[in-house]
């Protein structure tokens, strides 16, 4: 896929993600433009003067405002769509702000990229939208429907996903919030030592989004395959590369908290594409004819599990250290 003189639109682009995107790309010739889409100036302006540089345009906006997105979407190429609302707490007690950015956001975006042909739209999930239990959750779940359903209508613009679990490090991840915990001398809570997350760098959540940009078909879900492990040991694996004595304090599980994240459901799971790295799952075609959903069933399911952390690679503390060290905030 020829991107030497495209434009590249990222929406939430100022939060990790996009950030991990402009550091992969700034250091290459890959796209004459790179839009950075967002509510917040503050973060817009702080990246404007950290980077400096004339490739990268800033658009404040916001998806809920399909104009905004609309304007920004225009004579662009390729469009990462990753705003979102993220955290699980606000939107339990927000839900509908959660739909409102997470489901009508997603709609937006796409519907303002085929507006303008726009030729790929990625969107950004969550493993959180794999049986969803919380608002979060059961928002991007939705957000994937919509991708679908948008995708099966669309000619000129092909939309698809990824689906990625914990990115370690990340903006408001438990990481940052252990480091700190240790800096400033309190417990090390966590919430059950046997609860499990899977373990992604930002590279590879980075990864993942550029394998779906050159291999997604429309309405393409794809997954990357990650090594997991318990809460617990990655508590341990943090005090030891810091040489920290904190004490480490199980506060209990938190509402709209899982014991394990499933990347790939066990209906996923049957029909999804082995491609080394990755899962590629297509699209459900079916059409309106609702007969079919009733009368076709599948006599495989019953021996297929999902693709969870608890059944994915496991690393033990030694593991989660190796890991931890090639993150920026262990590399001194």
């Amino acid at each position: 896929m020829k991107i030497k003189d495209k434009t590249l639109l990222i929406t939430g682009g100022t939060g990790s993600f996009g950030t991990a995107v402009l550091n992969r790309f700034l250091q290459t010739d890959h796209f004459k433009e790179i839009r950075i889409f967002s509510r917040d100036e503050k973060k817009q302006d702080d990246m404007r003067n950290f980077y400096k540089n004339d490739k990268i345009k800033y658009y404040i906006g916001d998806v809920r405002d399909f104009n905004s997105v609309e304007y920004a979407a225009r004579d662009v190429d390729y469009v990462f769509h990753a705003a979102a609302l993220k955290q699980v707490p606000s939107c339990e007690f927000f839900p509908m702000e959660a739909v409102k950015t997470n489901v009508v956001g997603t709609q937006n975006v796409i519907r303002a990229a085929a507006q303008n042909k726009v030729q790929k739209v990625i969107c950004l999930s969550t493993d959180k939208a794999a049986y969803p239990i919380n608002a979060m959750g059961i928002s991007k779940a939705m957000m994937e429907k919509v991708a679908v359903a948008e995708a099966r209508n669309l000619t000129e613009t092909t939309v698809c996903l990824t689906r990625y679990g914990n990115v370690m490090a990340s903006r408001g991840s438990v990481i940052p919030l252990f480091l700190n915990q240790i800096e400033t001398g309190q417990d090390i809570t966590i919430t059950d030592p046997n609860m499990t997350r899977f373990l992604m760098s930002l590279d590879e959540a980075v990864e993942l989004v550029l394998f779906a940009f050159e291999n997604g078909n429309a309405g393409d879900l794809f997954v990357n395959k990650a090594p997991a492990a318990t809460i617990g040991d990655l508590a341990k694996a943090v005090l030891e590369l810091k040489n920290a004595k904190n004490t480490v304090k199980i506060i209990g599980t938190r509402h709209g908290e899982k014991l394990y994240e499933t990347l790939c459901t066990r209906e996923e799971m049957i029909k999804a594409e082995d491609m080394g790295d990755f899962y590629r799952i297509p699209a459900d075609n079916r059409d309106l004819n609702y007969a079919k959903y009733f009368s076709e069933g599948s006599e495989v399911l019953p021996e297929v599990e999902d693709y969870n952390s608890h059944n994915t690679q496991r690393e033990n503390v030694e593991g989660v250290k190796i890991l931890l060290k090639k993150l920026d905030l262990f590399q001194d």
